[in-house]
């Protein structure tokens, strides 16, 4: 049987995680002077805060589940794990392919092709697909099934109202 990471593991996961949600938005911030200063137009901020409240109460989430006793971890927990790297080597990929497009927010500079390179010749929202990754199998690593799930949910209703934002914004404004 595996064994169970350690309450290290689970502050490590915690601060990989803090730290890498705070480089995204310096990124971010970056990224989206660069891309107004070519003209892009934002679509759908009336619908950001969900992933604001989403990834600040994940890790909130997650500690209480864990310290609080409910979480234990799985004996294929190592599982989770590879598909956490997995979810962080494809976000990466996917921001290193949009380069200075990359963004939180939707950005869209007219005219501008759409990126059919790395993970985007093959699916149109990798970034996405590697956060519904990364919700999911975090959690689970530690056995906190509820924190996992109720990301999960929450992710899912903010991306039903992100994703069609998006697509419209890119199909609107980007040439293809």
């Amino acid at each position: 049987m595996a064994t169970a990471p350690p309450l290290a593991g689970l502050v490590a996961f915690l601060a990989y995680t803090i730290v890498e949600r705070f480089a995204e938005l310096y990124v971010s911030s970056r990224t989206r002077v660069v891309l107004l200063a070519r003209g892009a137009r934002e679509s759908g901020a009336g619908h950001f805060w969900m992933f604001v409240v989403l990834h600040t109460l994940y890790p909130i989430a997650l500690v209480a589940e864990v310290l609080g006793g409910h979480a234990r971890p799985p004996a294929a927990w190592p599982v989770a794990f590879a598909v956490w790297l997995a979810a962080q080597a494809l976000r990466v990929w996917a921001m290193r392919s949009l380069k200075e497009r990359w963004n939180v927010r939707i950005l869209v500079v007219p005219g501008e092709p759409l990126v059919r390179t790395g993970p985007y010749a093959w699916l149109p929202h990798p970034n996405y697909v590697a956060v519904v990754l990364d919700l999911a199998s975090g959690p689970l690593m530690f056995g906190a099934w509820r924190t996992a799930l109720g990301a999960s949910l929450l992710n899912a209703i903010a991306l039903a109202v992100r994703v069609p934002t998006e697509n419209r914004a890119l199909r609107e404004t980007a040439r293809g």
